[in-house]
């Protein structure tokens, strides 16, 4: 009785202990929908976003992170002023600038 039952498990470990194609496949497609699914959406994301900021010009309506909006007045290296009121002007980083706005947003606020 017990070589009945003992020999289809040594059978069945021995079939399963060399990998197969099958064996890998489930991994890789889940890296390449990891890839497609995460990975291309954010770095494509991305560089929008920093096309974006090196096309911002003078003039130019902007929306900060921190959720101000304003025109720019004046664009450096790193730092951009920009006009929140009539006497009010604020200098932000370059990358703190999340979106631009319409021309004549701010004026139908």
């Amino acid at each position: 009785m017990m070589d009945f039952l003992i020999s289809p498990a040594h059978a069945a470990g021995e079939a399963a202990a060399t990998p197969g194609l099958m064996d890998f496949a489930f991994p890789i497609l889940l890296l390449v929908l990891f890839y497609f699914m995460l990975i291309r959406p954010q770095s494509k994301r991305a560089k929008e976003h920093r096309e974006m900021q090196s096309a911002l010009a003078k003039g130019d309506e902007v929306v900060t992170d921190g959720g101000l909006m304003g025109k720019i007045t004046k664009i450096g290296d790193n730092a951009i002023s920009v006009q929140l009121a009539d006497n009010l002007e604020v200098k932000v980083r370059r990358e703190s600038i999340s979106s631009v706005l319409p021309k004549g947003t701010l004026k139908q606020l």
